[in-house]
């Protein structure tokens, strides 16, 4: 499995497999795993998870699991998937968190670090998520034409390696403000040091980790990043978001004004479905925009004109 997704997906598959060996016992033969134990397996997690979104989660990563035993492994026949009948149970797909552009404003006003400012602001200009942003070094900026290259990235002496969740790379454009931003940042940054969002300290901490065997691609990149955003949120006193409702809101501007297979593209999404919703996102702009359109009012005009 190793090698073939990603490794933060590897991470949740060998998690959901645990806790599936757990269940049923680890002295099981795979051929004798049916479609009722797996319902089993759902029916516990169901009740033992916090969300239906987990249980369905663990129905794909299983599913992806057995599917390998068929088709790569042949530790089974064709058929013999016990999930690939079981369906997702019904969720209630939460509203996209659409930041407001003075949301996006007051959430610059406060950060008043070069380091904060830069990653808002490729966050909401470009889309990016949080990890990817994190491991942009200078090769992939392109200050001349404004485009940021989302690479995967090979481990070297210098470069830690990681790998996209789409695992496709691809380019995405910069605005006039993250390019600005870019530019103060590489003018503070050491000579030769390829990152620009990991300093040259963390690098060597995360070196030293690596060659004691304590790291892995999944670990956290940046500590605290989480918790610094909500700093700044708090000063900016806007409501709740993280950092990834700035990608989604750069997502959903671009679904305003471009075709989805570019908005696919520029986002990185792997199904077309998942750029689809953006498409369906109502920002405060949309809602007073609706208000003004007074359809009943004129169907009913008409009526009584006839």
């Amino acid at each position: 499995m190793k090698g073939q997704v990603a490794y933060a997906t590897l991470d949740v598959q060998k998690r959901t497999l645990r806790f599936f060996e757990n269940f049923i016992g680890g002295s099981v033969l795979l051929s004798k795993i049916k479609p009722r134990h797996a319902e089993a397996f759902i029916a516990h997690r169901l009740s033992t998870v916090p969300s239906v979104s987990t249980a369905n989660k663990d129905i794909r990563s299983l599913r992806s699991i057995f599917k390998l035993a068929i088709e790569l492994r042949g530790y089974l026949i064709e058929g013999q998937n016990p999930f690939a009948k079981i369906k997702e149970r019904k969720t209630t797909e939460n509203e996209i968190r659409y930041v407001e552009v003075k949301e996006y404003l007051a959430l610059m006003d406060k950060a008043k670090n070069l380091w904060w400012r830069g990653f808002l602001s490729i966050a909401y200009g470009s889309g990016l998520r949080r990890n990817e942003i994190l491991h942009l070094t200078w090769k992939d900026i392109d200050f001349e034409n404004q485009l940021i290259k989302v690479a995967a990235k090979k481990g070297t002496d210098n470069i830690l390696e990681w790998e996209l969740k789409s695992r496709k790379n691809r380019v995405v454009p910069v605005s006039d403000e993250s390019t600005q931003l870019l530019a103060n940042i590489q003018a503070q940054a050491p000579e030769g040091h390829p990152y620009v969002f990991i300093s040259p300290e963390r690098l060597i901490l995360i070196r030293h980790r690596r060659r004691i065997g304590k790291w892995n691609p999944t670990s956290e990149t940046v500590n605290n990043l989480i918790r610094d955003f909500n700093v700044i949120r708090c000063r900016a006193r806007i409501d709740k978001c993280t950092p990834h409702d700035l990608r989604r809101s750069a997502i959903t501007n671009w679904a305003k004004e471009l075709p989805i297979q570019i908005v696919q593209q520029l986002a990185g999404h792997s199904d077309i479905s998942t750029t689809r919703k953006y498409y369906l996102a109502v920002r405060s702009e949309d809602m007073i925009s609706a208000s003004k359109v007074k359809v009943l009012n004129d169907i009913l005009a008409k009526t009584k004109d006839d």
